[in-house]
């Protein structure tokens, strides 16, 4: 097949415009075109008024040896690459042991199922509940029920994604096509078939939620065992003939041992004080940077007339998103993160006495509010330097000053942008209503952040306006903290994903600083499934 890539046509096409764009490009008859599938579909909104979808279609012909020596300098008709997943190996007869598998967050479920697909048979570790269990954990705490530290939005099968925008996209290269197979993936449990062609594909949480279930139980029906509310309290190390640490086994709460040679650590982001755990234990772990700031609300109907002018509100559109940058005169840089159309700020606390807050939407996305995180980079070496775990003190510190601040009752401080940028508490709402619970605060914001942070921010959101007419309204929304972009640490890994100082140990995904977002963290899973099955491949012969 032939893969045609920048096709564009206007956003009411016809359904006949794809076939008669095809035939226009190749210079061809109907009866030289056997059939045509699509592959991506974009769109380019920088004029509202004459926004245009661009396609991306592999395209089967009658004669395409001919049509390829015809095209052969035009970048736009190439053969269709080969993107089919492939297994690096298949598990052998006999295993002494089984790799496991800590944490079932889009890494550690992707890690586990291609394990499982190639016949490893793998024990996979959550301390949280299963996802069922743990949304009603977590919509509980959002309707002021006790915050359950084990079972939240951070903690419990699915991962931090399961209450998100479920953004299948990020920037991270993806020659082998692994971004593929966690799509072809997501569709065979129940996602919709558009996430394999729209430009930027999202799910929502109620969906992830039915397709996290079933890809748990092939997991399980492939040889795999899932345990829940089992948490790692301390490695068992042992020596090698060169002198190096090496997995024995793991020590669980509970009191059980658990023998193993390969362990893939895929915590995620929070998991404090597993990273605690760690240090303390010798594996070598870094500093590294993240980003802090407040999560900002606006109407989603000025977001979609600011993108899509007269074109708002239509299907293919549907809500729109944005994403903005401004580096500042003091050298910082704030920008937006987690962009949630139509969706909800929620409470994404993990600790007892502290607030923090996240983006959630559902596939819809039809609520009211447009969310995201307007967040400033922080560096080791300029902000919280002197010790590997000491952005985990700065982001508990914040999220202390934001629980303060709300009230000590879980609600989150909350500030009008005008307000925000005059430098004056707010004292009531406006156009712009709350979508955080359990409820927010009316205070003034520069209180649980930074000085640095705050100055920065009063820059970039006028910038921001500029781009996005309406941005800086001042009665728009600011919630904060925003403290888990990203994790603090990095648990550096050497060429074949094993921990540089702790053979075995396999660090993978946002929590030990390998990905960012569902869609990156489900491919770097894969890769280290796939460098433990060659592992324990070499050892078996």
């Amino acid at each position: 097949m032939l893969r045609l890539t920048d096709i564009k046509l206007p956003l009411d096409h016809d359904e006949q415009a794809l076939e008669q764009a095809i035939l226009a490009k190749l210079c061809i008859s109907p009866s030289q075109l056997v059939s045509f599938n699509l592959f991506k579909r974009g769109y380019d909104a920088r004029n509202n008024k004459d926004i245009q979808l661009i396609y991306t279609l592999d395209v089967e012909v009658t004669d395409q040896a001919d049509l390829l020596a015809r095209f052969a300098h035009d970048q736009q008709v190439r053969v269709t690459p080969d993107m089919q997943y492939k297994f690096v190996t298949q598990a052998p007869a006999e295993l002494e042991h089984r790799p496991v598998v800590v944490g079932l967050g889009p890494c550690g479920l992707f890690a586990a199922l291609i394990l499982a697909q190639m016949g490893f048979k793998p024990i996979v570790l959550e301390r949280g509940k299963a996802v069922r269990e743990r949304t009603k954990d977590t919509f509980g705490f959002w309707r002021k029920q006790p915050l359950n530290p084990e079972s939240n939005v951070q903690f419990g099968e699915g991962g931090a994604g399961t209450f998100s925008d479920g953004k299948l996209y990020s920037q991270v290269k993806d020659r082998k096509h692994y971004g593929r197979k966690v799509l072809h993936e997501f569709v065979a449990a129940g996602a919709p078939e558009e996430i394999m062609y729209v430009s930027k594909p999202h799910i929502g949480t109620f969906k992830l939620v039915n397709m996290v279930e079933k890809m748990r139980q092939q997991i399980i029906d492939l040889g795999g065992e899932i345990r829940f509310s089992t948490r790692v309290e301390k490695l068992d190390l042992d020596s090698t003939e060169e002198g190096q640490q090496k997995i024995k086994g793991l020590h669980l709460s509970g009191g059980e041992y658990l023998s193993c040679r390969q362990v893939i650590l895929a915590i995620g982001h929070s998991a404090r004080d597993t990273f605690e755990s760690l240090y303390a234990q010798g594996v070598y772990i870094e500093a590294k940077p993240f980003s802090v700031g407040f999560r900002i609300e606006h109407e989603q109907s000025m977001i979609d007339r600011c993108r899509f002018g007269d074109n708002a509100g239509n299907p293919i559109l549907g809500a729109a998103d944005y994403k903005l940058v401004h580096h500042c005169k003091n050298g910082r840089t704030v920008y937006s993160f987690c962009m949630c159309p139509g969706g909800t700020v929620v409470a994404a606390a993990s600790e007892p006495g502290r607030v923090v807050t996240n983006g959630m939407s559902q596939y819809s996305r039809h609520e009211r509010n447009a969310n995201s995180a307007i967040v400033v980079g922080i560096t080791p070496e300029q902000d919280y330097p002197g010790h590997p775990l000491a952005g985990i003190k700065l982001q508990r510190t914040l999220e202390e000053l934001a629980f303060a601040a709300g009230g000590e009752n879980y609600h989150a401080p909350a500030q009008l942008i005008g307000d925000f940028l005059a430098g004056k508490p707010s004292t009531e709402l406006g156009d712009v209503t709350p979508s955080y619970t359990p409820g927010v605060t009316l205070t003034d914001l520069s209180k649980v952040v930074p000085e640095y942070v705050t100055q920065a921010i009063r820059e970039a959101i006028p910038a921001f306006n500029r781009q996005i007419k309406g941005f800086a309204k001042a009665d728009g929304l600011l919630t904060g903290v925003e403290t888990r972009t990203s994790s603090p640490i990095c648990i550096k890994r050497d060429a074949d994903y094993q921990s540089v100082n702790i053979e075995g140990l396999y660090p993978a995904g946002e929590g030990a600083g390998y990905a960012g977002g569902i869609w990156s963290a489900g491919i770097d899973g894969i890769r280290v499934a796939e460098a433990v099955a060659l592992a324990m491949e070499s050892v078996a012969q």
